[in-house]
């Protein structure tokens, strides 16, 4: 099994160069941009494992916040917070517990929540953050 992480601040699977700055990337620097302004440290990004990815990894104070991107700029299909289904919070879920594992194996696991920052367009005014947006399983 093939375990991504992020190194020096680059997304680990992103290769040798960066990645395209596609709509979702932008986005996603956009999010970590906003959640660092508002107190949170970013510990990750881009993280994944078999079965399952988290965009964002953050600290804020002694919590473990697992986070969530999406970008929406047409409504037709619904929002962004239509598009964070019950299969796809599974597999942020499943992510944070492989994170979990493999970065809390000698301490006490700390406390955790899962977050979304949904954006209708590239602007950090078309943020809107759900704390504690969906629980896990």
């Amino acid at each position: 099994m093939t375990i991504h992480r992020q190194v020096n601040d680059k997304d680990s699977t992103a290769g040798a160069g960066e990645r395209p700055a596609t709509p979702g990337l932008l986005a996603e620097r956009l999010a970590a941009a906003f959640l660092e302004r508002n107190g949170l440290s970013i510990l990750a990004r881009n993280y994944r494992c078999r079965g399952g990815e988290v965009d964002l990894i953050c600290e804020d104070r002694q919590v473990l916040v697992f986070v969530e991107v999406r970008l929406r700029r047409n409504a037709c299909y619904g929002g962004a917070a239509a598009s964070i289904t019950r299969a796809k919070q599974g597999r942020i879920v499943l992510a944070a517990r492989h994170y979990l594992a493999s970065h809390t194996a000698t301490r006490r696991e700390p406390e955790c929540r899962f977050d979304c920052l949904l954006l209708d367009a590239l602007s950090e005014a078309a943020i809107e953050w759900l704390r504690d947006a969906f629980a896990a399983a």
